[in-house]
Formats: structure tokens, C-alpha cells, sequence
């Protein structure tokens, strides 16, 4: 086994110093890759990371497999461009990430005791504020302005979750968004539209912070109901279209039978 892994890992190091002889090649010859720049690049490392995310929703392996790939050219990529502005090189970022991971492993590389993932979790990001003290970083400053609001939310609880700022137990949270509901719908009986949307946000708010505590990944059960809505959606419109009719043809009576057919087939096939 040891031997195995030994031949394998000499096997990625050809195959990683590979890769970065190509990339020497493509921004000497290549008049695309030579043009491109950190910022050029970033709204495709993130439509990437996107790809990455649907594959892995999907179990597609090899697709994953793909993905990763990609993401990886990327990485090296704007290690490249870094190294050619004498910014940093990809040794920095390999050796940065060895010793971060190392400093906030201590109950691995130290004497930290941590019996379980909540643990590790605290440590993390009890070290990681420690790291930031000379630098003024909040709390929540580490969570991308950028992330899309239901992640960001998810992140911002549990980094201050990290910190001891958090509810005792779940019923706690349930609590929270059972009172969350009954304020949204007060509001929105009223007919304040700003005031319906701020209680919106906050039912939301809570109901991700329930999540986090059952488990759940809110993005992921989310995706998942999309992906749901548009199998369901999409036999509903093929079984319409093969009558010969339209949508807007049909009532909705009609569309409720074909959704409930879709709902039925997926039971059946195990989904």
C-alpha cells in the first residue's frame, strides 16, 4: 500500500510539473493566455467553481474530475502572472497553505486536544482571528462581499458561532424562526412592502441558522429544490407539448396532474 501510494505521488509530480511547463509555454506562445491578467481571469475562475459545484451535485465523477482540473490550470495560472509581476510565486502559495493548515491543526501538530469536528471548528476560527490581530480584521471581515447572500449568511453564523456568539440548543433557533413567521406576516397583512422585505430577510436569516444547527447545507437543500422544480417543470411542458397544446393553454387543474405524474415517476425511480 505504502509502495502504491509512493508511485502515485511521483506520479502527480511529474504530472503537476507538466502542467507547469505548459503554462510557461502558453504565456510565452500564445497570444490569449499571454493577454490575460489576475482580473481577466477572475469571472471564469468563478463560473468554474460553479461547474465544479453542479458536477458534485450531480456525483458526476469524472465531471468532477474535469472540473477540478480546471481549477487547478487556474491556480497556476494566476500564480504565473503573480510571479511575472515579482508579486509572489506559486512556491509562496504552496508553502503559505502547508503553514496555515499546519497552524490550525494544533491537535494534530501540537498538543491541542479536539474530540470532535465542533471543536475544530472553534479552533479554527479562534486561530485565524489571532493571525488577523496586527491587521484590524473583524470578525465577519473574512467573508467575501461577493458571496451570494444565502452562503454568506451560512459563513457569517458559523464564523461567529467560531467566537462563542451563538444560540445554546436548536429548539432555540426553531423558536426563532416560528417568531421570524408571525413577524413577516404581520408586516406583510399590513401592506408594507420595505418593512414585509426587511422580516423576509430575517425569517431567512433563521431559517439558514436552523439549518446549520440540523445539518443541512441551506445552498445545497436549495440547488437540490431547483433541480427538482425544473425535472417536475419540464415533464409537466413535454407531456403538454406532446398533446399538442400549450401552457397557456391548459388550466392549471391539468398542469397539477402532469406535476403530480412527475412527482409519482420520481418516487418510483427512487429520487
Amino acid at each position: 500500500m505504502e509502495a502504491n501510494n509512493a508511485s502515485i505521488r511521483a506520479e502527480t509530480l511529474v504530472a503537476f510539473n507538466r502542467l507547469l511547463t505548459i503554462m510557461d509555454e502558453l504565456r510565452e506562445k500564445c497570444p490569449w493566455d499571454r493577454k490575460q491578467t489576475l482580473e481577466s481571469l477572475r469571472h471564469l475562475t468563478i463560473e468554474e467553481t460553479f461547474e465544479l459545484s453542479d458536477a458534485i451535485l450531480e456525483a458526476d465523477m469524472p465531471e468532477i474530475s474535469k472540473e477540478l482540473g480546471d481549477l487547478m490550470l487556474h491556480i497556476v495560472f494566476y500564480a504565473k502572472i503573480a510571479s511575472e509581476q515579482q508579486n509572489f510565486t506559486l512556491l509562496d502559495v504552496l508553502t503559505g497553505i502547508c503553514e496555515k493548515l499546519i497552524r490550525r491543526h494544533p491537535h494534530i501538530y501540537g498538543d491541542v486536544k479536539a474530540e470532535d469536528a465542533a471543536t475544530v471548528e472553534r479552533n479554527w476560527e479562534q486561530i485565524k482571528l489571532k493571525e488577523k490581530e496586527n491587521v484590524r480584521k473583524t470578525v465577519l471581515g473574512g467573508v467575501p462581499k461577493s458571496l451570494p447572500a444565502l452562503i454568506k449568511a451560512q459563513r457569517m453564523q458559523e464564523k461567529a458561532s467560531g467566537v462563542g456568539f451563538d444560540w445554546a440548543d436548536k429548539q432555540q433557533v426553531w423558536e426563532k424562526v416560528r417568531e421570524e413567521i408571525e413577524e413577516f406576516r404581520q408586516e406583510e397583512q399590513k401592506g408594507d412592502k420595505e418593512k414585509s422585505q426587511a422580516e423576509f430577510g430575517d425569517l431567512l436569516f433563521s431559517l439558514v441558522n436552523y439549518a446549520r444547527f440540523a445539518g443541512i447545507n441551506p445552498e445545497e437543500a436549495l440547488e437540490r429544490t431547483n433541480k427538482k422544480f425544473i425535472r417536475r417543470f419540464n415533464y409537466l411542458e413535454e407531456q403538454v407539448n406532446q398533446q399538442g397544446n400549450h401552457l397557456h393553454e391548459i388550466s392549471l387543474q391539468e398542469m397539477d396532474r402532469y406535476w403530480n405524474e412527475a412527482k409519482k415517476l420520481e418516487k418510483e425511480d427512487g429520487r
